[in-house]
């Protein structure tokens, strides 16, 4: 059961690339994203109208951060993804860039949070990020001709969910993590429903693909995947999940050169294999949560890790 739990976690949050190329080829990225947010937020609202009491006692002060959480971990997270893959990144290196955010946050957590950094997270942080330049250099010399500067949108993408990671550690009120993922998908349908609006994105194409990747998106990568990450979460603590996250890049790379002919040779092959040996590096050893005194839920001892939309 466990391993069928892990399987499909990595799956559904694979898919999310996947459901971001497919939709690609009939839309906009802001029109893509617009339609995926605007039927979610309101099915989610219309739960908390049900679910009241989890929002009583919720500040003004708390709903606004989890606004901006919201802003930083999906909306600006998922529009770096979405316009990488539009402008010709492929899925498993978008995937791979944005799987390092855990290692990122972990070697930012001693000045940030004052959390004593290890020499062998520094060490993982360095596989990772060779591990990543290796893939994009395979990615950008193979296929078709991509401008440089989009390898660099999936980075700020992912410096924006470190962001968000931070910003969510530091805050001194617990919020339920459905009250959490509401106010993140509303605010995500009000930016991105604006900027669709404002660029004359909003109107949805007549092509069925394009209603299938939004169906794709919302059931698989949002309610599947977001929700599968907050059952794992709970069963296997954070260490799990974490490491789970850096099997999301390869996954994505396979699903990509089957479904998408995106290369997939030797360098991309050894690129990920070393990301996955940063993963080992750094992991190896980990206390687990019950020994280390964490929980997801706590404050101070919380590990670093963000759920992403």
């Amino acid at each position: 059961m466990n391993l069928v739990l892990s399987a499909a976690f990595v799956l559904c949050w694979s898919s999310g690339f996947i459901g971001a190329k497919l939709g690609a080829g009939s839309a906009s990225a802001l029109t893509l994203l617009m339609w995926r947010f605007l039927p979610l937020a309101v099915a989610l609202l219309v739960i908390a109208l049900v679910r009241s009491a989890a929002w009583r006692g919720l500040t003004a002060r708390a709903v606004a951060r989890q606004a901006v959480i919201g802003l930083l971990s999906q909306s600006g997270y998922l529009l770096t993804v979405y316009l990488a893959i539009q402008w010709g990144v492929s899925t498993g290196t978008t995937a791979l860039i944005d799987g390092v955010q855990p290692l990122v946050a972990g070697a930012l957590a001693g000045p940030l949070l004052g959390q004593a950094v290890s020499g062998r997270q520094w060490l993982g942080l360095g596989l990772g990020v060779a591990g990543v330049a290796l893939v994009t250099a395979a990615d950008a010399t193979a296929g078709p001709e991509v401008a440089w500067w989009a390898f660099l949108v999936p980075f700020a993408g992912m410096l924006a969910l470190v962001a968000a990671t931070f910003l969510d550690r530091r805050s001194a009120t617990p919020v339920d993590p459905l009250v959490a993922l509401t106010i993140h998908c509303v605010t995500s349908a009000v930016a991105f429903t604006g900027l669709a609006g404002a660029t004359g994105a909003a109107r949805p194409p007549a092509e069925p693909a394009f209603w299938v990747a939004v169906a794709w998106l919302v059931a698989l990568s949002t309610l599947g995947g977001y929700g599968l990450y907050w059952l794992v979460l709970r069963r296997f603590g954070v260490t799990r999940v974490n490491t789970l996250m850096f099997l999301m890049a390869p996954v994505t790379a396979v699903w990509g050169a089957a479904v998408f002919d995106e290369p997939f040779g030797p360098r991309t092959a050894v690129g990920l294999a070393v990301s996955l040996a940063a993963v080992v590096v750094v992991h190896r050893g980990e206390p687990t949560p019950a020994r280390a005194g964490a929980s997801p839920g706590g404050r101070g001892t919380r590990p670093v890790s963000a759920p992403r939309g």
